[in-house]
């Protein structure tokens, strides 16, 4: 009797918000403490590159995105800007608070202002025990910024499409992966039109400001940055030719991009590959987009394809992308904790899957990175085990996806609630 009743308390101390907020403070509080002093150098972009972009700005010698190319959009100078407000010997302690106010405002809506809901109670745990599995990458780059948009985006995309299209479309200018949000929003949402109207004049507003501040052709220069770079180690085609690297395979290495400022992978073939991720990435991008399209003609709920169709969307991204930073699966918090608010009882697998790849990429990076810059077997088995993962996300979200749209399988109270 006394063990039911001391699991009962433990239920329902869990189940408060003030548990939720205790543990928001403790996994920050480890994830900033990790980035400082943890070995590895886990807020070394934050410091070694971005702060030095910033201060570069502050004094006159050059803007990235404006007076040279850069490799992100130009909002992505936003936060680290802002960052250098208390100077730049405090730069990463100011760029850690920065991302942990916005996580913290993402909580609270979370959250919500009504009686807590078992459904968001569980996607907060989630997302919590997402942060501390993925380690300190979670907070220490650009992508740590626009999380927050993309998960507040989307939780919002039925009740403020408005609000959902504007947040999508900012964190799209901060780094481009939520646009694929905004996408799934077009597909998805009644209010499409409207959705796509408000991307549109946004995206026009941020480029034509760009071109007045004097940014000419660099305003969309990261495409360009981003078509000209080769396939990084981290990249999920890179894992055949790092196994060649453990096999012994002649010609085939690893090697630092100054320009770029990425270890890539060389050998026969790799430019070939490198190559072919950017239409590879398009007929996956069109894939999803077809059966997303689908399932909407056939009438299906809401809360049925977008967090599916958002999912697939980002995973593809992943899988396809020729980059594969580890900072990249931080991208998996805003579709997962979107279905685990609609649906939990069927978002368990993906969460789960999830869960597991930010817990290879926390592996691997930042602590014993070197092991995989040398493809040692067991690393490169850790790689290989994270793309596995994603590759099953991703066929997960679209079996539900084409679930969705077969009307068979929908409920009739479901059918009845269909978006236009």
């Amino acid at each position: 009797m006394g063990d039911r009743r001391s699991s009962r308390g433990i239920r329902r101390l869990l189940a408060g918000r003030g548990a939720i907020w205790i543990a928001f403070a403790l996994v920050h509080v480890g994830l900033v403490a990790l980035n400082l002093f943890a070995p590895g150098l886990p807020l070394g972009d934050v410091t070694g590159v971005y702060r030095i972009w910033a201060e570069n700005a502050a004094h006159g010698y050059a803007r990235m995105g404006i007076d040279l190319p850069w490799v992100y959009p130009i909002l992505a100078f936003a936060p680290m800007a802002a960052s250098l407000a208390f100077g730049g010997e405090w730069f990463g302690e100011t760029w850690l608070v920065l991302v942990t106010v916005l996580n913290g405002l993402t909580l609270s809506v979370l959250l919500g202002q009504a009686t807590l809901s078992r459904h968001r109670r569980i996607a907060a745990w989630w997302w919590l025990g997402f942060l501390a599995l993925l380690g300190p990458i979670a907070l220490g780059r650009i992508d740590a910024v626009t999380v927050p948009f993309a998960m507040l985006g989307l939780l919002w995309a039925a009740g403020r499409p408005r609000a959902a299209a504007v947040l999508l479309t900012i964190g799209a200018w901060i780094k481009v992966w939520p646009a694929a949000l905004v996408a799934a929003l077009v597909v998805a949402l009644r209010r499409r039109a409207e959705v796509a109207m408000i991307a549109l004049a946004l995206s026009l507003g941020i480029l034509a400001v760009s071109l007045v501040a004097g940014a000419g052709g660099n305003a969309i220069g990261f495409i360009g940055e981003q078509a000209g770079r080769g396939l990084q180690v981290e990249a999920p085609l890179a894992v055949p030719w790092l196994w060649a690297i453990v096999a012994g395979a002649p010609g085939v290495r690893i090697a630092y991009d100054r320009e770029i400022l990425t270890y890539q992978v060389y050998g026969p073939g790799v430019e070939t590959a490198a190559w072919i991720t950017t239409p590879l990435l398009a007929v996956g991008v069109a894939s999803v987009l077809a059966v997303g399209i689908r399932a909407a003609r056939r009438g299906a709920p809401l809360g049925r394809l977008l967090p599916p169709l958002a999912l697939a969307f980002v995973v593809v991204l992943l899988l396809g992308n020729k980059v594969g930073s580890p900072q990249f699966v931080a991208w998996l918090a805003a579709p997962i904790v979107l279905g685990l608010v609609l649906r939990p009882a069927r978002f368990a697998v993906p969460a789960l899957l999830a869960a597991g790849a930010a817990l290879l990429t926390h592996v691997i990076y930042p602590y014993w990175y070197g092991w995989l810059l040398v493809a040692d077997p067991a690393f490169v088995l850790l790689l290989t085990g994270k793309v596995v993962l994603l590759a099953l996300l991703l066929a997960w979200a679209l079996r539900r996806l084409w679930q969705a749209g077969s009307r068979v399988a929908l409920p009739a109270h479901e059918l009845a609630s269909r978006p236009g």
